[in-house]
């Protein structure tokens, strides 16, 4: 059924499905994920589906869910807080360097990125020695771990402090970006890094040993809930606030150290607008929706309330958009995270050949090897098919088209 901007999909026993994915693959799968989400017994009203919905462990990616007395530590998942930020700055296309090789190179000695499995060796991904602007946004954030650590002592060993201001791995990157007037902007996308996989990790288990004691079925046990009131309900919803504070720090900190390395390397002094939008995408809050408070989880999704602004970007190919939201209280207020995958990451290294992804990033200083492959632009939805499927979300404020990427 079509009514409006969305498809309805109601399967028995279920809330319905509103799904924002016309003229975008929306995969059965992912359908039938949506469908078991549906079925549980405290989902306030409806779930909304973004165009870049695809299929995710346990949740669907591109979902906003509203739940009543109850979150489902699935439905946020394990990169808790992940989200963008984008800074416009007031460098001029004009005043970058022909060849953008050194300003990758500049960027990827200022942020750690990617990952290394050396047993009893450094990540390559993380800090060794920490540094000093470093240790101070640590300070933020280390008090409230250590009162979570007294709790769940496995949280101590994890990359913590470590990570903080380092970008990980896969879908993760940092991005120069020319807009439609050529003004540069540097765009970031990571989450709260190892603490926040643990933390998502360790109350996923936990809510899966809960559901066994009170001997619960469910259509799939990723989707394991913790009952407001219930054990541990109130330290997971401790942890997950601690693990988007510390995402949100984590962009700030590499933002600043990108910033600081473009302004070395292009012996520039600009300024930035440091606040420009900085918005997670795998989160859950507290809002209040068709005459009900509720925790609305949004795994892959961004809220898009009226005036807020928000971030969707493309493959690494493909263009970006900063947006601004309508409030449709329809999807509750959100908007798709990106573009969507439409190949898993094996799909697309067995399926997108080297040559390919070169002639696919063409005119962007970016890694082309193998090792890139599963984020190659074929792995994702067109972009501008997920933009159009919701024109009654967002408004474009400004298209970006990137001109260097650093992935993981």
């Amino acid at each position: 059924m079509t009514q409006q901007g969305y498809e309805v999909t109601q399967a028995a026993g279920g809330v319905p499905i509103k799904s924002w994915t016309r003229g975008v693959h929306f995969e059965d799968q992912a359908r039938q994920q949506l469908i078991n989400l549906s079925r549980l017994p405290f989902i306030h009203k409806w779930i909304a589906a973004m165009p870049d919905v695809h299929l995710g462990k346990g949740a669907t990616i591109g979902s906003v869910v509203p739940t009543v007395n109850a979150i489902i530590p699935a439905a946020v998942g394990v990169d808790i807080g992940c989200g963008m930020m984008a800074v416009k700055t007031q460098i001029r296309a004009e005043q970058l360097p022909d060849s953008l090789r050194d300003v990758r190179h500049a960027i990827e000695r200022a942020v750690p990125h990617g990952r290394e499995h050396n047993r009893g060796g450094r990540d390559k991904g993380a800090w060794g020695q920490l540094p000093d602007d470093v240790a101070i946004a640590w300070r933020e954030l280390a008090e409230p771990f250590k009162q979570l650590c007294e709790k769940y002592p496995l949280l101590k060993n994890t990359n913590n402090a470590h990570h903080l201001g380092t970008l990980g791995t896969g879908n993760h990157f940092i991005e120069l970006c020319l807009d439609e007037s050529d003004a540069v902007w540097v765009m970031l996308h990571s989450g709260s890094r190892g603490v926040g996989n643990r933390i998502g990790t360790h109350f996923i288990e936990l809510a899966q040993k809960e559901m066994q004691r009170w001997q619960i079925q469910l259509p799939d046990r990723d989707l394991a809930y913790l009952p407001e009131g219930s054990r541990y309900f109130a330290d997971y919803v401790q942890a997950v606030e601690w693990a988007q504070h510390y995402a949100r720090i984590n962009r700030d900190v590499m933002m600043r150290r990108v910033l600081n390395a473009l302004s070395e390397t292009l012996s520039l002094n600009f300024s930035a607008q440091l606040a420009a939008v900085n918005c997670h995408h795998n989160y859950v809050s507290r809002e209040h929706h068709y005459g009900k408070n509720v925790f609305v989880t949004r795994k892959g999704a961004v809220r898009a309330g009226l005036g807020e602004w928000g971030i969707i970007p493309g493959s690494m190919g493909a263009k970006s958009f900063i947006v601004r939201g309508l409030g449709n209280e329809e999807s509750f207020c959100s908007c798709s995270h990106g573009a969507g995958r439409v190949l898993s990451r094996t799909a697309a290294k067995k399926q997108v050949s080297l040559e390919q992804h070169i002639a696919a990033t063409e005119g962007v200083e970016c890694r082309k090897d193998p090792s890139v492959l599963d984020e190659t632009p074929a792995a994702y939805k067109p972009i501008e098919q997920v933009m159009a499927a919701q024109s009654d979300l967002v408004e474009i404020m400004h298209t970006l088209k990137q001109v260097v990427c650093v992935k993981g």
